[in-house]
């Protein structure tokens, strides 16, 4: 039997999933995913590996952006920003990003241009975020009552950047410490 086994199947699964770390194409990751069940396993572990992950450039859903956060337990840093590919991100895909376990130890979260997110959303994200040190929420459909949650729920923030329509400037009482780190532009 094992001499009709190909080479690649007799890779150890943690070694095959260290490989897949390498691959950053989620378009990839789904067709490894599809080739057999060792493989799928390995596109898993090799997401609960990962503590970056950036859906900029990438064209994506709640359910798909979802999914592939609930698998990397290892998180720290996310990207969902908008891009020209349009990134469909909605207050449904903010509630079932807040329900993975990875929320809690991320430090660096980008909502850039997401427009189709609202407080709602944030306020369900946010929550969850007990480790959060960067913030980037420009451009988005936000109001004060987002900001004032933010202020309130992230303790070890050191930078957020803020451009939105609906932030007022004057409801913003950043600490002395703060002020110089804080970038923002209100309209």
């Amino acid at each position: 039997m094992m001499e009709d086994e190909g080479e690649i199947d007799r890779l150890p699964i943690d070694l095959l999933s260290y490989i897949f770390v390498f691959i950053n194409s989620f378009t990839d990751l789904a067709q490894a995913s599809s080739v057999c069940k060792k493989w799928k396993r390995g596109v898993k572990q090799s997401l609960a590996r990962r503590e970056t992950l950036s859906f900029a450039g990438w064209k994506m859903d709640d359910d798909s952006t979802a999914r592939l956060v609930r698998h990397a337990y290892s998180l720290k840093d996310l990207d969902i920003s908008r891009s020209r590919w349009g990134c469909q991100i909605t207050d449904k895909g903010l509630y079932r990003i807040s329900m993975a376990k990875c929320v809690g130890n991320l430090t660096s979260l980008s909502l850039w241009g997401m427009t189709g997110i609202t407080d709602i959303g944030v306020l369900q994200l946010i929550s969850k975020t007990n480790s959060l040190q960067r913030l980037n929420i420009g451009g988005t459909f936000i109001t004060d009552v987002s900001l004032f949650a933010i202020a309130e729920r992230c303790p070890h923030l050191k930078m957020m950047h803020v451009s939105c329509s609906f932030v007022e400037c004057s409801s913003v009482e950043l600490p002395p410490r703060n002020r110089k780190r804080a970038s923002s532009s209100c309209k």
